[in-house]
């Protein structure tokens, strides 16, 4: 259960980090570096959990490993990390979308 508890709260951890970031930058006041800054770090947090599954699920293939509930607890974590990540870009490019088709 330690495991499980711990994937839990890094994939709740990594969820509020993002969301918090996007939060900060949308309230009034960011500058467009920062505000780029930040998503930049979310998108590398999404990495790094992603290459981390990478990582344990290879070492669950050597024997170096050997909690397979671990092993898949880390893939889910990067699986809904990135699916947030495609969730973020589609509302941004509809978005966008949106204001391009707005008339002056």
């Amino acid at each position: 259960m330690q495991v499980s508890n711990q994937s839990i709260g890094s994939s709740s951890l990594l969820r509020q980090n993002i969301l918090e970031k996007a939060n900060q930058a949308f309230s009034g006041g960011e500058k467009a570096e920062d505000f780029s800054k930040k998503i930049n770090d979310a998108i590398n947090s999404v990495a790094d959990s992603q290459n981390k599954a990478s990582q344990i699920t290879k070492d669950y293939e050597l024997g170096k490993e050997t909690d397979l509930t671990k092993v898949i607890m880390q893939q889910q974590i990067s699986s809904i990390a990135f699916q947030m990540t495609l969730n973020v870009r589609n509302k941004v490019l509809s978005s966008y979308k949106d204001i391009m088709n707005m008339p002056v």
